[in-house]
């Protein structure tokens, strides 16, 4: 008789239910010289069962800037040790409320109309339907948007308790990314490839809660809830491994599109691959630049880069589609996938309007043919899209 036991089930992680995985490599990408950082972060999966495919993402949770937490605090006339309800419904601080339950980072409408309501006149004044606009410039506006220290400090006479502030605030949410690992070539692992969003408005300090938490505030040692979220619906790699894949993706955009190489390339999958990155400078900004040559060297994977700041005029990815149009028709036209991921409010246009074009001046086809195309290909799902 065996006396072997049935493996156990394996735990399914979500949103509500996270795994408490560990920071295992914090490692910043780049150079001197560059405008940003860039950091590529390595998670351990280890014991938790967990599977993902390349295309998917993960869910992480943060926490807010302590900093930050302390100038609510401050702000708020409070010591931080009065105890509020927290998301869950349960009583605890104000500050490990304001640190992991509650949104501060920004102030948005409910907040304006409690001030309104409190008598405060500039408050009332921005509540009303004609200042719509004024109102969304105030609270979001490039580099005038306020958050909850910006108003309370430019309203003294706004007071709040702890508990009146915290039924004002949203809750602190997950923050997702695309994945840039394959887990067949990292087993127990998930690579990150995220920047750290780090600006100043009026004098103050702004930060990206979950990107500067990678960065900062999420030591080895500490545990950190994270999940996947599968995205094989919308942006999976070709079902068929000889089908050629056409990758567009400029800055942290490039994330799934090495775990798509990686992936490939464990699976010895035939199909040929395409890369476009962009970025700001080759020396300083050319992230996974040893993987993603060795694999052009190698052949397995053609590249080309537009670096917007190496020469006088701007080049981007859309105008490096443009100049290989001839190619790009030749490979769509013999079945190939067409990815892009990375900005949805400027680049993912700009290459679908270059796209349009190479289809259009290179398959011989009128604009209305051209768009016909293009919505033929996201139909049948190849020309697939993760843009935020």
């Amino acid at each position: 008789m065996s006396t072997e036991t049935a493996p156990a089930a394996t735990p399914a992680y979500s949103f509500k239910h996270p795994f408490a995985a560990r920071h295992a490599v914090n490692v910043k990408l780049t150079g001197p010289g560059s405008e940003k950082e860039t950091r590529h972060h390595e998670i351990s999966l280890a014991g938790s069962g967990i599977t993902y495919l390349a295309g998917d993402a993960l869910g992480v949770m943060p926490v807010n800037c302590p900093e930050l937490v302390e100038e609510v605090i401050t702000a708020l006339f409070a010591k931080g040790d009065e105890p509020v309800t927290g998301r869950d419904g349960q009583p605890k601080s104000l500050r490990d409320a304001l640190r992991t339950d509650y949104a501060i980072t920004f102030a948005d409408r409910k907040f304006i109309e409690a001030g309104a309501q409190r008598g405060v006149a500039e408050l009332k004044a921005m509540m009303a339907p004609e200042k719509a606009d004024e109102l969304r410039k105030y609270l979001q506006g490039k580099n005038e948007l306020r958050d909850y220290v910006d108003i309370l400090n430019e309203f003294r006479q706004l007071s709040f308790t702890p508990e009146e502030f915290v039924k004002l605030l949203g809750k602190l949410k997950p923050r997702l990314y695309s994945i840039a690992s394959s887990l067949k070539a990292h087993p127990g692992e998930v690579h990150l490839l995220v920047v750290n969003v780090i600006y100043a408005i009026r004098g103050r300090p702004r930060k990206g809660v979950c990107s500067t938490f990678l960065a900062d505030r999420w030591p080895e040692e500490v545990t950190a809830g994270v999940w996947v979220q599968n995205q094989q619906k919308h942006f999976s790699l070709p079902a068929d491994g000889t089908t050629s894949a056409i990758m567009v993706g400029p800055g942290t955009g490039v994330a799934p599109f090495r775990a798509f190489m990686e992936e490939r390339q464990a699976l010895g999958a035939q199909g040929r691959n395409w890369l476009f990155f962009g970025e700001q400078r080759r020396g300083s900004d050319f992230f996974y630049e040893h993987e993603f040559t060795r694999w052009e060297r190698e052949g397995f994977m053609r590249l080309d880069t537009a670096f917007s700041r190496d020469q006088a005029h701007k080049i981007y990815v859309q105008h490096r589609l443009l100049e290989r149009a001839k190619d790009i028709w030749t490979w769509l036209d013999e079945g190939a996938e067409f990815f892009v991921c990375g900005d949805k409010e400027r680049m993912a246009e700009d290459v679908h309007q270059a796209l349009l074009k190479i289809v259009e001046t290179e398959g011989g086809k009128t604009p209305e043919q051209a768009l016909e195309y293009v919505e033929a290909m996201r139909k049948v799902k190849r020309y697939k899209r993760d843009v935020y």
